[in-house]
């Protein structure tokens, strides 16, 4: 199974502050008295209060809990996760970028697919990793990530590891559980598999076995921004072995989930059946646009998101609808890479069905 950059193995580096939550159930009581940890205890944020409540205030004074234990219990007893395998952070954007701290050093190769997530790219380039992107697999009533392409790519780059996002964003293609298990067995033994699950409630068998599952050799993300309306707070959870999880939290920021965030998260937690009602709308408002957009005689890539993408004849004609329909005002997703230029997404929002709304991307099949 893979292994840590040198300087993460054994001791390592510890959180020099773990904060007062983490320290209480150490030593397995409370302190009631904060003499020392230099927050802004006294403010009596007036205006805060005013505008927005007591309730809110209150989760402001403090940093968080580092460790996010009530977001873990709550998602270990809804999903089935066991609480040691779980690491949150602030959504799936920074578990991306905790990851690959965590996992390559400066000139490490890491793969991915050209086109896919550019937020991995954008962090990997950054922290100083040679990318090596692969081509979608691409043809009728399918957009897919090439897994065999991108296992060749990890053997013949000595890659440290891959990127897949699963399902798939940009294209909302999903792979199943075996072609997962398949792709694992088929990198390099010293290569990490980074599974991106932002879009995973969405799966028809999300709440499957194979969703809680801990996997060697692999790290799942998943997101509360998506099925749980929690974008803006910005929280998220990873998925690995325990001794992955306590490499990540050697190099993490360890107050990055505001105490205002988990308060909130653990809220909606709280309340399943709001998010499951979300998550079973998305689902059939997917449905009706995919329809729509087949009836006009639209190229509609099959989704297990919360998103339907559609394949233009071009990509000029795909940059001329996007264009024109920002100018308009409505905002729909095009890929900035090249290679998926032709493509347009469009959020299974109730927004998107109304009368008109989507009338420019509409006129581009009769075009």
């Amino acid at each position: 199974m893979p292994t840590f950059p040198k300087h993460l193995r054994g001791d390592g580096p510890h959180n020099p502050f773990p904060g007062v939550r983490v320290l209480e159930r150490r030593l397995g009581r409370e302190i009631p008295d904060q003499l020392g940890s230099n927050e802004g205890l006294d403010m009596p944020h007036r205006a805060l209060r005013e505008h927005f409540g007591d309730a809110m205030a209150e989760h402001v004074y403090s940093y968080g809990d580092a460790e996010a234990l009530g977001i873990r219990q709550r998602l270990a007893e809804q999903k089935g996760i066991a609480l040691d395998a779980m690491l949150v952070d602030a959504g799936a954007d920074s578990l991306i970028a905790l990851a690959l701290r965590a996992t390559v050093v400066f000139g490490d190769c890491v793969v991915a697919t050209a086109g896919t997530y550019p937020t991995f790219g954008y962090f990997a380039r950054g922290q100083g990793c040679r990318l090596v992107e692969v081509a979608y697999d691409e043809g009728p009533g399918r957009l897919a990530p090439d897994l065999d392409a991108l296992a060749r790519a990890a053997h013949d780059h000595q890659a440290r590891l891959v990127y897949l996002a699963n399902p798939d964003n940009p294209s909302g293609h999903l792979h199943d559980d075996d072609a997962i298990l398949s792709l694992r067995a088929a990198l390099p033994d010293d290569c990490w598999l980074l599974l991106d699950e932002a879009y995973h409630d969405f799966r028809e068998d999300a709440d499957g076995e194979f969703g809680r599952r801990v996997l060697p050799g692999v790290i799942r993300l998943r997101t509360l921004s998506k099925a749980h309306g929690l974008a803006g707070l910005r929280v998220g959870y990873a998925i690995a072995e325990p001794e992955t999880l306590d490499v990540m939290m050697k190099v993490r920021i360890h107050y990055a989930v505001s105490t205002l965030t988990q308060a909130a998260a653990e809220v909606v937690l709280d309340a399943p059946q709001e998010s499951d009602a979300h998550v079973r709308a998305v689902r059939e408002r997917r449905e009706r646009l995919s329809e729509h957009f087949r009836a006009l005689g639209a190229d509609v890539l099959p989704s297990a998101t919360n998103f339907v993408g559609l394949r233009l004849p071009s990509a000029e004609l795909a940059e001329r609808v996007h264009r024109e329909m920002l100018e308009a005002g409505k905002l729909i997703a095009r890929p900035a890479d090249p290679a998926l230029g032709h493509v347009l997404r469009v959020t299974a929002v109730e927004n998107a069905l109304a009368p008109g709304q989507l009338a420019i991307l509409e006129a581009a099949f009769g075009r």
